[in-house]
């Protein structure tokens, strides 16, 4: 039954109620662009090259993505680009500094209308070539210097272990951009991701790349619904947690079926292929709009009190459960988001003592991603960052996961001072990190071999 023409009168109500009551929107439409053929021995012309390509293949993304927003009623948030990992395309020009090509996208990006581009991005699980090295040493400066980059590095994978020499560098990539934006509360460590097991068709800023493995251009649609879910929580306090899931399996299937419509006709108007649909509930500081208010009302007192792992793996596998029922090509990151920042409830849970970085950590094992917009003292040392993140790699490395840490080393701010960003990047409490060191692992550096994945326990 083709979903365009299956809606009932009664799915339409509920599709109205959704939108305007429960915050349901269409998080963001994607174009992933490549790049792969824009590669050339000067820079000048590399440059030339991306941002002819990039301008051309998004003219109408924006206008068009209004246009579905008019027609339909359904709110689209965000319309944003992914590109090739730079460091693929920049590494032709042979220079030492890529940060003319992040100025080179963000200019792009203004041209087209979109608020955010990914892509400023290297692969190095199993080690640098020059192209990863002279793009992670180019990170701070990028991030500092424009205003709509994002950018990701993945330093880990099941296959390849994690490479601890870039777990380390990231570490110290990640002080120095804190340090450049201090300004604005270090605002440029929201912008950059590190992750183990990266997927290469993510929607969702700051970690979307267009991967190798993608076409020339496609749109990726990342949904959003916790309000939708919540709401559906709510009207069955009674019922047991077999039921619970199967009741979040059908609002999943709703809010998912909107999302395969938006993208297809964005899709068809923009004459490029369709994607993935990425069924993640994704938080929004506006009240109500909250994954820790679903774990609450799934029976949890706090959010980060015993049974909130339990209750974040049960939502997690009903939301995909429910979502790839409804579409063909689902793909990114599909689960839960849990980052403190961007979620009310999570805010509220670390304000009274109830969610700590620990059980963060925790959660992450069942969660879509991981340590996402976590502020912490401005005085945490690169090797506490990089022990941070390789707890997290190795979650994802044993685990066949994504898992990603965004922290956000606050300079000059210390645990209990609160921390603004605005939008949709939200507010955070800055949250103490472990006191004692870790300086001794972090330093040994190399690679940690890639885990046995039979002999499981």
């Amino acid at each position: 039954m083709p979903i365009s023409s299956a809606a009932t009168g009664q799915e339409i109500l509920e599709t109205i109620r959704m939108v305007e009551m429960e915050n349901l929107d269409i998080r963001t439409v994607t174009m992933g662009i490549s790049l792969r053929d824009c590669g050339h021995t000067d820079p000048k012309i590399a440059q030339r090259k991306i941002y002819d390509k990039i301008t051309k293949y998004a003219e109408k993304l924006v206008l068009e993505g209004n246009k579905i927003e008019l027609e339909y009623g359904i709110p689209i948030v965000n319309k944003r680009i992914s590109v090739t990992p730079m460091a693929m395309v920049a590494e032709s020009s042979d220079i030492d500094t890529y940060v003319d090509f992040a100025k080179v996208l963000d200019k792009a990006a203004i041209e087209v209308g979109v608020n955010f581009i990914g892509g400023f991005s290297a692969m190095v699980q199993k080690g640098y070539t020059k192209g990863d090295l002279a793009l992670i040493n180019s990170i701070p400066m990028a991030l500092a210097e424009t205003e709509r980059v994002c950018s990701s590095v993945n330093v880990a994978s099941t296959k390849a272990g994690i490479n601890m020499d870039a777990v380390y560098h990231m570490g110290k990539i990640i002080k120095q951009t804190a340090e450049l934006t201090r300004d604005r509360d270090s605002l440029g460590c929201a912008k950059l991701v590190v992750f183990c097991n990266v997927p290469e068709d993510n929607p969702f800023m700051a970690g979307a790349f267009h991967g190798v493995g993608e076409p020339e251009c496609v749109i990726n649609v990342g949904v959003s619904g916790p309000g939708v879910v919540l709401n559906a929580i709510r009207k069955h306090p009674n019922v047991d947690l077999g039921e619970l899931s199967n009741i979040i399996k059908k609002t999943a299937f709703k809010i998912t079926r909107m999302g395969e419509l938006v993208g297809r006709e964005a899709s068809r108007r923009l004459n490029v292929p369709f994607g993935i649909m990425d069924l993640s509930l994704a938080p929004t500081p506006a009240i109500g709009d909250s994954v820790s208010d679903i774990l609450e009302a799934i029976g949890l007192e706090r959010t980060g009190t015993h049974g909130t792992t339990a209750a974040l793996a049960m939502l997690n596998d009903a939301v995909k459960k429910g979502g790839i029922m409804a579409s063909s090509y689902v793909g990114g990151l599909s689960g839960a988001f849990i980052p403190v920042s961007e979620d009310a409830g999570m805010i509220d849970a670390v304000e009274v003592g109830a969610l700590s970085l620990d059980k963060l950590e925790a959660m992450t094992c069942v969660c879509s991603v991981g340590l996402d917009m976590i502020a912490v003292p401005g005085d945490t040392t690169a090797e506490t960052i990089a022990a941070i993140i390789a707890d997290e790699s190795a979650i994802g490395m044993i685990n066949r996961k994504t898992t990603a840490v965004r922290l956000i080393p606050v300079a000059g701010k210390s645990v209990g001072q609160m921390v603004e960003f605005g939008g949709l990047l939200g507010r955070a409490p800055i949250m103490p990190v472990n006191k004692f060191s870790s300086d001794a692992i972090i330093k040994r550096g190399g690679r940690i071999p890639a885990p046995l994945q039979a002999f499981n326990n």
